[in-house]
């Protein structure tokens, strides 16, 4: 077990102090050792499954109280039915509005008040700059100095838009579309998870220092494996004696993922953001890890590409190989941002799409929607204890191939004689 995972960090030898070295032979000293190693394990797990718990404890909470709030729409769907305004359930405008970005965070809805925390929406319009709070919008059924969310479908869709009125007061959308500084949810997730980020490294940098010599300790003991885990089976494994250069980097990507990928499992404020299931904060990842694999490449690495070791005939006279290497120094980063993206958003799509069995069937009978909701709620339980799997997998993922990337650009190609 002393190679577990890196959990040969918890080897005797390492927390005993040099005066009693010599006495490393005694079955007491052996004795206690071993059995500090095992409580430190123990509650390394035993703190895993408590959080496991409390996600799908909390994602019973919010399924059952998601059935309450689909009885009483079904209820007021078929009061409206009788008076003939009744609205039909889209469950696709539903799923993607849970998705996709917006200008206030969302917390609940109690009757016709809509509890939300608006963000401040910076914007630039012909070289002026407006700044004001995202509720002027009232939920985005209103304009603002001139600006509105659009809601009509199009590439616009969901983005602020400036319009202007004609002589018979209709308003008429620009063309143009103004530059947008605003904080939106997933910025304001992303700076949360920034500062979440910081606050736990710094303190177990602090812990470091302080028990130098000794063994972790709370969140040091947490997460003690996994920096190790990182080191030794992704960064030394695929970049050899260079690792040290860029293993920061790498926890950083590791951490920056695995955390938020948490975080957007958790159903309440601050979590629920779908951080990494945004392109444009996983193709950010993407291009860092591109720049730094083409800055850091050898020799050989560019020479591999102009001039890659296959016959003559497929380099000349139509570079064919040089060509198709040249698209995977492209391609590499895309799978990545594609990749992490895609398998993050599918696994909210499958559980928001079990959810919505309950407002569909319910729709159709109220009993019919309280019997589905019995299955929606189990599977969308079972989705969110896979989702902590796929969690810590796409953060390995994304950190393995990234390291491959540096040590393939790092490769030196000694050519055969």
């Amino acid at each position: 077990m002393d190679n577990f995972y890196g959990f040969n960090i918890f080897s005797v030898g390492k927390y005993i102090h040099p005066k009693i070295l010599p006495n490393l032979a005694s079955p007491k000293l052996i004795q206690k050792s071993a059995a500090m190693q095992l409580i430190i394990k123990t509650k390394t797990i035993l703190t895993c499954l408590i959080f496991m718990a409390f996600l799908a404890g909390n994602s019973f909470t919010v399924q059952a109280l998601t059935v309450a709030n689909a009885t009483e729409k079904v209820s007021q769907d078929t009061s409206s039915h009788k008076k003939g305004e009744k609205e039909s359930f889209n469950a696709g405008e539903m799923i993607i509005e849970h998705i996709t970005d917006a200008y206030e965070w969302h917390i609940a809805t109690i009757g016709e008040t809509h509890i939300t925390i608006p963000f401040p929406v910076i914007l630039v319009w012909e070289g002026k700059l407006y700044t004001f709070c995202s509720s002027k919008f009232h939920h985005g059924q209103e304009a603002y100095q001139g600006f509105k969310i659009c809601h009509d479908k199009g590439p616009n869709k969901g983005k602020i838009i400036h319009v202007s009125k004609d002589a018979n007061g209709n308003e008429i959308a620009d063309t143009k579309l103004p530059l947008d500084f605003s904080i939106t949810k997933v910025v304001f997730a992303l700076l949360f998870s920034i500062v979440l980020i910081s606050l736990i490294f710094i303190s177990v940098a602090r812990s470091y220092k302080k028990r130098r010599g000794m063994a972790p300790k709370g969140l040091q003991s947490l997460l003690e494996p996994l920096i190790i885990f990182v080191r030794d089976d992704i960064a030394k494994s695929s970049l050899g004696e260079k690792y040290e250069k860029y293993t920061p980097y790498l926890l950083t990507v590791f951490f920056f993922i695995f955390i938020n990928n948490l975080l957007g499992l958790v159903p309440f404020f601050p979590g629920g953001a779908n951080v990494t299931g945004n392109l444009a904060v996983t193709g950010v990842l993407a291009v860092l890890t591109f720049v730094i694999t083409s800055v850091g490449a050898s020799k050989d690495y560019w020479l591999h590409i102009v001039n890659p070791p296959v016959p003559t005939w497929l380099k000349l006279p139509v570079p064919l190989m040089p060509i198709v290497e040249l698209i995977g120094v492209f391609t590499k980063p895309f799978v990545l941002m594609v990749r992490l993206f895609a398998n993050i958003t599918a696994g909210h799509i499958i559980a928001l799409g079990f959810m919505s069995l309950i407002f569909i069937f319910g729709n159709m009978n109220v009993g019919l929607g309280y019997g589905v909701s019995v299955v929606s709620v189990f599977f969308a339980i079972f989705m969110g204890l896979l989702e902590l799997l796929v969690a810590f997998i796409q953060a390995y993922v994304f950190t393995l191939l990234t390291s491959l990337y540096f040590g393939m650009a790092m490769e030196k190609h000694h050519k055969e004689h």
